[in-house]
């Protein structure tokens, strides 16, 4: 049985991801933006330290949880190319698209609803019956 939609799927989850980590990138890159800094820090009542730290701690989380989310898309498309473990492939797609949408508070939701579709197809999709 094939499972190409539920391998489009991962894979546009997988470029979601991207984006995620492109975000979480410009992130990174203007907590040393002063420019940049202080014109948020002035429409907000929160002190300059306090952005430059949620933004690090922000960026780097939305760097590794979508890394790892790529990570494990990957070896979930290997298990259900050919059919070998759609279960497990299944598994880990869900538990991934949920944690990684909690971990990144939301940001990662997006992408995350691609991967859980698939999870959902590989346990819902029935290898088709052979009748003699």
């Amino acid at each position: 049985m094939k499972r190409i939609v539920e391998v489009i799927l991962a894979i546009l989850g997988i470029l979601s991801y991207g984006l995620v980590i492109a975000l979480g990138g410009l992130m990174f890159f203007l907590r040393n933006n002063e420019e940049f800094l202080k014109e948020f820090s002035s429409n907000r009542a929160d002190d300059l330290e306090t952005v430059v730290k949620i933004m690090s701690t922000g960026g780097t989380m939305f760097i590794i949880a979508s890394i790892l989310a790529i990570i494990l898309g990957i070896i979930a498309i290997f298990m259900i190319k050919g059919n070998k473990r759609p279960k497990g492939a299944g598994t880990i797609f869900i538990v991934t698209a949920v944690l990684v949408a909690i971990i990144t508070a939301g940001i990662g939701i997006i992408p995350g609803i691609f991967y859980f579709i698939a999870g959902l197809m590989c346990f819902v999709r029935k290898p088709p019956q052979v009748t003699r």
